[in-house]
């Protein structure tokens, strides 16, 4: 296929949909089902999914985590997934559903960034971050209606708003702004009704952290696909902050005290 590179824009993803439409994630994947969409997809039975994933906001930035458990069908297929990701040093996604097709959205999303920042000499606004992750979401429809569903969540932090924000998606590729919190996943509301109960405005970063732990503990107590913390592994939950000072992980030895603690908060109840 012949283009000519000065009609080319500064999204990689765009060229990618209209030059190389076979490489794109979210391209039809064909399998034989009964007469209609509702039947699942043996194909998608078979794959790795992901699960628990959450973002909280807290007076310097935003908290995002997901647990560390994927599923296949009833059996556990990976103990150490990661489903939180950096994109760029301003701004990390998390990730529930179909495992590959989950990652090569990350990786897609990840060079889109980069692309664009390069042609462009500076990177793209939190809101066109945002816009842009929904447009790869919505072209990853095709598959989603064969049970290959991608359901990301977008933390970024905005340097004119000097504040974290949040964004979760739908299915077909909906945008929609959190102010305070969100969880999604299989175990997403039981996270959810945690961080309700305990969430204030205003909390700081270690408060945060605390809660967005103690949401996947409770999630993990209740839904049998999310994944609790295995001191004997030595596996917690992934977690990220989202600030002015970038990026940065959260290590296992700061999140194992608040597990901890909420053990011993579980045995006084």
């Amino acid at each position: 296929m012949v283009f000519d590179p000065e009609q080319l824009g500064s999204s990689f993803y765009d060229l990618l949909i209209t030059q190389y439409p076979h490489l794109s994630p979210g391209r039809p994947i064909p399998w034989t089902a009964g007469p209609s969409h509702a039947d699942a997809s043996p194909l998608a039975a078979a794959v790795p999914h992901g699960t628990t994933i959450l973002a909280i906001r807290y007076a310097g930035g935003v908290v995002i985590a997901g647990d560390r458990r994927a599923t296949e069908g009833y059996q556990i297929s990976g103990r150490r997934i990661e489903k939180v990701y950096k994109v760029d040093d301003w701004s990390a996604m998390a990730i529930a559903g179909a495992a590959g097709p989950c990652l090569d959205m990350v990786r897609l999303f990840q060079t889109e960034l980069e692309h664009y920042e390069k042609l462009e000499g500076t990177p793209l606004s939190v809101d066109g971050k945002a816009n842009k992750l929904a447009q790869m979401v919505k072209g990853n429809l095709p598959s989603a209606f064969q049970g290959l569903i991608v359901i990301p969540l977008f933390a970024g932090y905005d340097a004119r708003q000097r504040e974290g924000r949040i964004f979760k998606y739908d299915i077909a590729g909906g945008r929609y702004e959190e102010t305070d919190y969100h969880a999604t996943g299989s175990g997403g509301k039981d996270a959810k009704t945690a961080i309700k109960q305990y969430y204030k405005s205003g909390l700081n970063e270690h408060e945060a952290i605390g809660l967005a732990v103690e949401a996947l503990c409770n999630a993990a107590e209740e839904d049998v696909a999310t994944g609790g913390p295995d001191p004997n592994r030595g596996i917690y939950p992934t977690v990220k902050t989202v600030s002015a000072a970038g990026i940065v992980d959260v290590p296992s030895e700061r999140i194992a005290p608040f597990y901890t603690a909420f053990l011993e908060k579980r045995r006084e109840r």
